[in-house]
Parts: C-alpha cells; structure tokens; sequence
C-alpha cells in the first residue's frame, strides 16, 4: 500500500530524513519508534504531502504521489493535538472532509453515525470539543480520519497527550478498530510499550535513518547496532576487551574472562567490545562462601559465567525492585519482580550468572558482532 524509495527531507543544511525506503502491506499496522527528532514526524508529513522531500519517491497503492499535494492522495491524518474544530459539534467535525469532498447528506450522516459508533462516541454526536475528555477527543479525530475511507490512516503521536492509564485503554481501542476495519495504517511514537502493544511491524529510526524495521520480537531480541539495543527497554552495557583472538576470548572489568560465541575474524587482541546484558537474562542469588568469577559448563551443556557483587542499591518502583551492584570495575544492575525480590540490603552480596549466548555483543562504532 505504501513504499517509500530513498526519501530524504531536508532543511537548509540540516538533514532530517536521511535516504529511507521501506513498504507498508495492506492492512497492516506498522510503527515507526524514535528519540525526538529522529526524522518519524517528517516521514510522516511527506507521506502526506505536508513536506517536499529533497529526494526518493513516494509511492500509494502503486501510484507515484511525490509531486501531488495532499488533497490528491488517498490517506488521511491524526495530529498529536487532535486539531478539532472548537465551534463545531462532534458530528459536524466527524463529517467535515466528508462534506468537503461533495458527499451527500443522507450517505454522510449513515457515515458519520458508523464512525460515531465504531469510536463509541455514538451519543455526544451534539457535544463540542470543550466538553469532552482528551481521550474522547482522540476518538473524534479518529472517527473523522476513517471517515474518509482512507487507503493510508497517518497517527502522529495521537495518544502522547493522554495519561498513562487512558494512554493504555486508547492502544487497545487502537488494535480493536484496525482489526475491525482493516485501514493500513502507519503509526508513529516514540513510546516503546505502545509501539510494542500496537505494531505488526517496528521501525526504529535515529538521525534521520531507518536502523532497523522488523517484527517486534525480532528488533528487541535481535538489534542491528547498539543504538537499537539501548533503545527498547534496558540493559547493562559492559566495556570488555578482546584478551585471545581464538574463540574470541573477552576479559572484563569483573575480573574473569570468558569466551563469547562471535565470529571474532574481524577482531583484534586488545580490540574494545561492550557486552550488552538484559536484566532479565541475569539469575542471581545469595553469594555463600564468596569464590573466584568464572565461567564453568552448567548441568544444561552451556557456559554460564559467574559474577559475585555487592549490593550497593535498593530502589523500589511498584511492581519491581531496581538492584544496583558493584561487580569489579564496572556496576551491573537486576530488577526482579516486587514478588521474587531477595530481601538484600547494601553492602549484601549476591551471585549474579549469564549465559554468553544470552549476552549481545558490540563492536567499538556500535555495530553487532555476530
């Protein structure tokens, strides 16, 4: 339904979109996720002929659109602000691009009534925009944009305006209509829970650049670069060194060294690589008798590597327990369930494991070693 071909935005000599092309199947839901002026909106704006792109082609169910403006494409938007028309009723902002595009009373109020209902808005057809909740205006403006019947619904950032719960409630009415109506839609936030919650697919961008677009699962399970892997969630990045060629083998600034399962040809002795460790790949438990860091082969055929730490920090956060831990030179971090936490206090010490085929690896610019 959409391609993009080598788009690049830019302004003066600031680059915002950087040569990005990427497609979006029929009725598929897919989301772009990035920092703040990551280039997102603009891709979005240039879909939409809101912005000339500098270079690429944008191409809508098969029919090049770069030069069309945004009255002659078939896709419609949903602002971040809502953008109602305060003086009208909801019905009249609802069948406003309704009534603009010549369609008849009677088949635009059977519209509007439908679109209404699909939003369960159906009775404050005759309430103005002031009088509604943010989350019953984000409904209004949804209503209006599949109004239209669009081949493309554009989101920008619709819901960054909501509180957290609302914010919540609204992704699933999200996931309920697109399932209901099947639009193609393409989605834009710089929230991980909701691009996780609502994406078929996820595109994360950086500078301007589309990094990596794939599955959910995929992007958060397999990264790219280390941008990705810092990106969606947390993890503890730890600064290792590549001590033997063979293997590769890594020392580490918790005092053992331990063979990492990459392709180390293009790595060199002395070669830096950052080890990215998920708290949630990390068991831990009591230190007993505090022994040397190892790496030893577990009942399961697989190296583990144990480190022993010291509880430097307890920081309580509802539904889970942050652990801050000295191991070395370096500090790890595990953030058990409230349910599952140790009670451990500073100064404590805990055995923390991984598997080295739990861990991802990174070379020196940021790029994955595999």
């Amino acid at each position: 339904m959409l391609e993009l071909d080598g788009l690049t935005v830019t302004y003066g000599d600031l680059t915002a979109v950087d040569d990005v092309s990427f497609t979006v199947a029929e009725g598929e839901f897919c989301c772009l996720l990035g920092p703040s002026g990551s280039g997102k909106s603009t891709v979005l704006r240039a879909v939409s002929g809101f912005e000339t792109p500098a270079a690429g082609r944008i191409r809508l169910d098969g029919a090049d659109v770069t030069e069309r403006p945004p009255n002659e494409r078939d896709c419609s938007m949903v602002f971040q602000d809502w953008a109602l028309f305060p003086y009208r009723s909801v019905r009249e902002n609802v069948e406003f691009g309704l009534k603009m595009d010549g369609v008849p009373a009677t088949e635009r109020d059977a519209r509007t009534d439908e679109m209404l209902e699909l939003v369960e808005m159906a009775g404050y057809g005759d309430s103005r925009p002031a009088q509604l909740s943010g989350g019953q205006k984000q409904r209004v403006a949804l209503a209006r944009s599949l109004a239209l019947d669009p081949d493309l619904l554009l989101l920008d950032e619709p819901l960054s305006n909501l509180d957290r719960r609302l914010r919540e409630t609204m992704q699933l009415e999200l996931k309920r209509i697109h399932d209901r109506v099947g639009t193609t839609m393409l989605y834009v936030t710089h929230d991980q829970d909701e691009a996780f919650t609502l994406g078929e697919r996820l595109g994360v961008m950086n500078d301007g650049r589309l990094v990596q677009l794939d599955a959910p699962e995929t992007v958060y399970d397999d990264p790219t670069d280390r941008f990705v892997e810092s990106f969606l969630g947390t993890t503890n990045f730890v600064d290792c060194r590549v001590v033997d060629e063979r293997g590769p083998t890594l020392g580490t600034p918790f005092g053992v060294d331990f063979e990492a399962p990459i392709d180390g040809a293009g790595l060199a002795t002395g070669d830096a690589v950052v080890v990215s460790l998920r708290p949630e790949r990390l068991s831990f438990a009591p230190a007993g008798r505090v022994g040397a860091n190892s790496q030893a082969v577990g009942d399961g055929g697989e190296a583990t590597v144990s480190v022993t730490t010291r509880v430097e920090e307890t920081v309580y956060r509802g539904s889970d327990v942050r652990i801050r831990l000295s191991a070395g030179e370096t500090t790890l971090f595990v953030e058990p369930s409230v349910a599952s936490a140790p009670g451990v206090a500073p100064g404590d010490r805990l055995t923390v494991r991984f598997a080295p085929s739990e861990a991802r690896y990174f070379d020196a610019s940021g790029g994955r070693c595999r």
